[in-house]
């Protein structure tokens, strides 16, 4: 698996576990789309002191 394809599926289970979205989905955004959510999913983490 290249360098890309394994951050794709880290980026994908990140989504999949904070917001439970499915596969489809997620694969559906457009890669700066998912960045982003992925920033906000980061930014709430952090807000929130979350550990997990």
């Amino acid at each position: 698996m290249t360098y890309a394809a394994e951050r794709m599926w880290e980026e994908v289970a990140y989504v999949a576990y904070y917001l439970h979205w499915n596969l489809d989905s997620i694969l559906d955004l457009e890669h700066p789309v998912r960045e982003r959510v992925i920033g906000e999913i980061g930014k709430i983490h952090t807000a929130f002191g979350a550990d997990d």
